[in-house]
């Protein structure tokens, strides 16, 4: 097939095949794709210092704040909580029956009486308080309110606290949270004998969203500790 072609340099028309025509516009094609493969390319090695020098400086940043956090704060683990209590012995009593703590040695220079408990990491010191510090234990009540201060212990086996209770006749209140968000969180709440809120959950279902980079802090994984979830910063 032949085709008649306007060139604007010719004083007439000329007569071109088509096969000539799709030839050249092949060619041309070839051609258009490898300069735009060429231009991509290039951007592309030219961007690449960039952003090393801002991965570098994210590096340092990054670097620096932890080295400041760990200046400032050199912590390493929640060593005790301290309750004060009317009767020593009968604290000691629901702790370590209830609760499964330890009653340990307590430094003999401490001239008041009271106990210290351990068990799961961490330790509860007792002190007996006097006849005229009523006014710092909790208000007594039978009303359990879980946002009044309390601590949390972590359990694997919710009934089998519930039943651990009802055996010591302890009232309760019994909840769960968070079953719209898929990880369902169910929680004991009860006092101890001088009134102090006191928490049992399986909080393991939650697990620990870092709202900023964590830099060098570690969240154990062990099974007295929920799961971490790193940000895309730490992964």
């Amino acid at each position: 097939m032949v085709t008649r072609v306007y060139h604007p340099h010719a004083t007439c028309h000329t007569q071109i095949s088509s096969t000539a025509i799709a030839k050249s516009l092949t060619n041309t094609s070839r051609i258009n794709y490898s300069v735009i493969y060429y231009v991509r390319k290039k951007e592309k090695m030219q961007r690449q210092p960039e952003r090393k020098k801002e991965q570098e400086k994210e590096i340092r940043d990054h670097e620096n704040d932890n080295k400041n956090n760990e200046d400032e704060i050199p912590l390493m683990a929640l060593n005790h909580v301290s309750r004060l209590c009317k009767n020593v012995e009968k604290s000691v009593e629901f702790y370590t029956k209830v609760l499964g703590f330890v009653l340990i040695e307590r430094p003999q220079a401490f001239d008041f009486d009271g106990a210290w408990l351990f068990n799961y990491g961490v330790g509860i010191h007792l002190v007996h308080a006097k006849d005229d510090e009523d006014y710092k234990l909790p208000n007594h009540t039978d009303n359990l309110d879980p946002m009044d201060n309390h601590i949390s212990f972590q359990s694997e086996d919710m009934e089998g606290m519930v039943q651990r209770l009802e055996e010591f006749k302890i009232k309760y209140l019994k909840r769960t949270v968070g079953e719209e968000e898929g990880a369902a969180i169910d929680q004991l709440f009860f006092k101890d004998p001088d009134g102090f809120m006191i928490e049992i959950c399986n909080c393991e279902n939650v697990k620990l969203v870092p709202q900023r980079s964590i830099g060098r802090i570690k969240f154990p994984s062990d099974r007295h500790n929920p799961p971490v979830e790193l940000g895309n910063d730490d992964k």
